[in-house]
């Protein structure tokens, strides 16, 4: 006996709608592996109307004061408060994330985040009017820029999306908002929440895939495109947005490199080091995936390790006793197991290496050893529970091992002496640099990166920033 899938729907101009020509697409629960709802796979059509809905309501938002925006986004904030438990087993749905760590890790920073963002709209900065040539006095505006098309991604469904309208909203823009096809349950109730608060049009929520999202970078009506994805997503973006010079926001991969010195404290230091990289299953850009370890210590450490990987445990939602859940979707997990299929010879399995069960996608935290600089793990975002190690043999070799990837997202020091934290942190080629922790967020600080790790900033004031345009105002003295 089949189960009847409940029906998610895209939610544009204030109201709920399927896709204009009735397309949908089946949503499946990782932790399971099968389908519980559809959601509209939506086309050009269902575009138009989001970008026409939120085009609308941008005059009007626009003029709204910092304090009724303010005001507008405490409201949503207190609303997340008081639906926590249906946002968090709606975000189980989709991600098949621990219950209690979903509890306590997303709905306090996505609360606090979005009230942050509530005080930044309050807080516009610009330089001080003043008479810079003889009597004409030159101002700065700071305006928003307009509508904004936002792809989340699937690994924080939520959380992605509160980093991506909040300041979006908070600077006075009207937003056209796409989760991804594979997790679209949680922000379709996060619309059905803030529709209740704002005005019809200025949050747009519209499902379905990569062509869904090409569409809306490609519209001709925002004025800004922002996304959290792949390289190769955020390539595609930049280069359809380069079209008609939209402003473009791209928070992209990362390989973060982990250096630990011979002076840390072993046992605090992989502790710490495995959480942060077997947290959500290692699907996190900032994920504590790449140990460079002093070869002074590397054995000790590489034993200790493996041993946490294996007293780590994976499984479904309910289970209080699990660090992470399940890879996200086949793929994911296809892609995870082919880095350790396709390992070289050199390369050893300390830990893990391997699926977990025949339902859902769970794989085992895994830890391997032996490598290379130019090995394809190392090189690559494996995106998944798995942490490699390198040996080095001194401060020069590890800096410039930790700055030999692509990306230049996130990286992380451990050592107890301070001028060598200092000096790292300066030559790490990173957009964050944490020292003896790896991964803790905070709303007051900058989250982005460099290279092809993209541009832009979320979080801070400087993501606020990234959503509004400066304007210069000159005005005679003699008028």
């Amino acid at each position: 006996m089949s189960t009847e899938l409940r029906r998610l729907r895209n939610h544009i101009d204030g109201e709920f709608r399927d896709a204009a020509d009735g397309r949908t697409t089946e949503v499946v629960n990782p932790a399971t592996g099968e389908a519980y709802a559809t959601a509209p796979l939506s086309g050009r059509a269902d575009v138009d109307a989001a970008m026409a809905a939120a085009a609308a309501a941008f005059p009007a938002w626009r003029d709204t004061t910092p304090a009724e925006r303010q005001k507008a986004l405490l409201k949503i904030a207190d609303a997340f408060e008081e639906r926590a438990e249906e946002l968090i087993a709606a975000e189980v749905e989709n991600t098949g994330k621990p219950i209690g760590l979903t509890r306590s890790e997303e709905i306090p920073p996505m609360v606090d985040q979005i009230r942050f963002f509530a005080g930044a709209a309050r807080m516009l900065e610009g330089r001080s009017a003043g008479e810079y040539m003889e009597g004409l006095t030159s101002m700065v505006r700071r305006e928003p820029i307009g509508v904004c098309a936002q792809v989340a991604p699937w690994n924080y469904p939520m959380m992605m999306a509160v980093w991506k309208f909040a300041p979006a909203l908070a600077a006075g823009n009207t937003v056209v908002l796409k989760p991804s096809d594979t997790t679209p349950a949680s922000t379709v109730l996060m619309a059905d929440i803030i529709g209740s608060i704002l005005p019809k049009g200025v949050f747009n929520v519209v499902c379905g895939d990569r062509d869904t999202g090409r569409l809306m970078v490609e519209h001709p009506t925002p004025a800004m495109a922002s996304i959290t994805g792949s390289v190769r997503a955020g390539m595609s973006v930049a280069e359809s947005a380069s079209r008609d010079l939209k402003r473009v926001h791209l928070e992209l991969g990362g390989k973060a490199p982990v250096v630990v010195f011979e002076d840390t404290d072993v046992p605090k230091a992989v502790e710490e080091i495995s959480t942060a990289g077997f947290f959500n299953a290692g699907q996190d850009c900032t994920a504590a995936a790449r140990v460079l370890v002093h070869e002074a210590i590397h054995d000790e450490f590489v034993s200790a390790l493996a041993k946490a990987a294996a007293e780590t445990r994976t499984g479904r939602p309910d289970d209080e006793d699990v660090l992470y859940g399940p890879l996200n979707n086949p793929n994911q997990l296809k892609q995870v197991a082919g880095f350790i299929e396709r390992l070289p010879a050199h390369a050893k399995v300390e830990a893990g290496g391997h699926r977990v069960g025949d339902q859902g996608y769970f794989y085992a935290p895994t830890v391997v050893s032996g490598l290379k600089q130019d090995d394809e793990i190392v090189q690559n975002e494996v995106f998944g529970p798995v942490i490699t190690v390198q040996a080095f043999r001194d401060e020069d070799q590890a800096v410039e091992w930790a700055n030999g990837v692509e990306y230049a997202l996130a990286s992380s020091v451990w050592t107890k002496d301070h001028g060598r934290a200092m000096r790292m942190s300066k030559k790490l080629d990173f957009g964050c640099v944490w020292i003896n922790t790896h991964i803790p967020l905070v709303a007051e600080m900058p989250h982005g990166g460099f290279k092809k790790s993209g541009y832009g900033k979320d979080l801070s004031s400087y993501g606020f920033d990234d959503y509004t345009r400066i304007k210069h105002v000159m005005t005679s003295l003699d008028a």
